[in-house]
C-alpha cells in the first residue's frame, strides 16, 4: 500500500457551471498556493472519470480528495473513493472530502452549510471545517452499486432528473429548469408497482408515483423532498408517493421548496437504516437517480453502512 500522502487532491470538472469552472477555480488555486497548502489537481474528461481518478488518487495514498464542480462531480468522487474502501477493506473514515463548488444544482452544500462560493469554500478547508457524513451505499439491478451522498429516488423523482440532465447537455441552465421539468414530468408520468420495505417492514406497498430517499434535505436544485433528513444522523428520510388525482398532487407542489412535505397527507414518510423496494411486476423497473445521475434500475437495497467520512462543513 502506497505512503499516506498529506497534500490535497483536487479533481476538477471543467464543464461544470456551464463551462465556467476553470474561470472560478483559478483564483481559489492561487489562494492554496498562497497559503502554503500542497496540493496537486487533476482534470476529468468524461462522465464517470472522476470515481476512476478519485479510487486511483486513494490508492496512491491520498487521504483528502476534493470535487471541483456540482452534486454530481461530488456523486462520482465519493464513489471512487468508497469503492477503493470497499476493495481494500480501508475505512472511509481516514478520508476527507470537500466539494469546491462549480456547478448549477449545489444541493449538498447547503445541507452542509458550506457557501456556495469557491474562495470561501477554501478558507474552510484552509481552517480545516470538517464534521461526518454517513456512508450510504445503494445496490441496484444487476449488482450495480452506488454511494449516496445527498438523495436518491424513483419514479417522478428520478425522471426529472433525466430531464433535467437532457436539458443541460443541451446548454440550459438555471433554477427553472427544474421547475418545468418538474411540471412536465408530473402530468406525463405513470406510476410504478413496488413495494417499500424500510428495517425489514413494508411501509408500502402498491402504485406509486414517486419514492425519494434523502441522506440530506435538498435536491433538485432547491427542492427539500426530506426536509428532516440529516446525514450524520445512522440513518436516511424516505418518501412516498402514492397514486392519487394529479390535480391534488400538483397543489402539492410548493411544499417542496417550503420544506413541509413530512406534513402533507399524501404521502408516506418515514426514517431508516436500510431501505429496500421490490417490484409487483416486471414493467415497474424503473431508473434511479443518485445525487441527480440517473444510473441504474429497480430494484434497490439501500443502507447506511455504519461507516463515515469527514466532509467539509461551514
Amino acid at each position: 500500500m502506497s505512503e499516506t500522502k498529506t497534500a490535497w487532491y483536487f479533481i476538477v470538472n471543467p464543464r461544470a457551471g456551464s463551462g465556467k469552472a476553470m474561470s472560478e477555480w483559478v483564483p481559489a488555486e492561487q489562494m492554496l498556493a498562497q497559503e502554503g497548502i500542497p496540493f496537486v489537481t487533476a482534470t476529468t474528461d468524461h462522465k464517470n472519470h472522476a470515481v476512476a481518478l478519485a479510487h486511483d488518487a486513494a490508492a496512491e495514498g491520498y487521504r483528502k480528495i476534493a470535487a471541483v464542480g456540482g452534486d454530481g462531480s461530488l456523486h462520482e468522487v465519493l464513489g471512487g473513493i468508497c469503492s477503493w474502501c470497499a476493495e481494500t477493506g480501508t475505512s472511509p473514515e481516514e478520508f476527507y472530502l470537500a466539494v469546491v463548488p462549480i456547478g448549477s444544482g449545489n444541493d449538498w452544500i447547503k445541507s452542509c452549510h458550506v457557501p456556495n462560493d469557491a474562495t470561501s469554500v477554501v478558507k474552510l478547508i484552509i481552517g480545516n471545517s470538517f464534521g461526518w457524513m454517513d456512508i450510504v451505499r445503494a445496490v441496484s439491478r444487476d449488482g450495480k452499486t452506488n454511494y449516496v451522498a445527498n438523495c436518491a429516488g424513483v419514479g417522478f423523482d428520478s425522471h426529472v432528473c433525466e430531464r433535467v440532465n437532457r436539458q443541460k447537455e443541451q446548454g440550459k441552465r438555471a433554477r427553472l429548469i427544474y421547475l418545468k421539468a418538474l411540471r412536465y414530468t408530473l402530468f406525463h408520468l405513470k406510476p410504478i408497482k413496488i413495494v417499500v420495505w424500510a428495517d425489514g417492514s413494508a411501509v408500502f406497498a402498491g402504485e406509486a408515483y414517486s419514492l425519494a430517499i434523502g441522506n440530506g434535505p435538498w435536491s433538485g436544485g432547491g427542492m427539500r423532498q426530506v426536509p428532516l433528513a440529516t446525514n450524520d444522523d445512522g440513518q436516511v428520510d424516505y418518501m412516498v408517493v402514492p397514486k392519487a388525482r394529479l390535480l391534488r398532487l400538483s397543489r402539492e407542489i410548493p411544499r417542496l421548496f417550503a420544506g413541509t412535505t413530512h406534513e402533507s397527507s399524501l404521502v408516506v414518510t418515514g426514517r431508516c437504516k436500510s431501505l429496500k423496494i421490490t417490484l409487483l411486476d416486471e414493467a415497474s423497473a424503473d431508473i434511479i437517480e443518485y445525487d441527480g445521475e440517473v444510473e441504474g434500475q429497480l430494484p434497490l437495497d439501500l443502507e447506511v453502512t455504519g461507516s463515515r467520512i469527514h466532509v467539509l462543513k461551514g
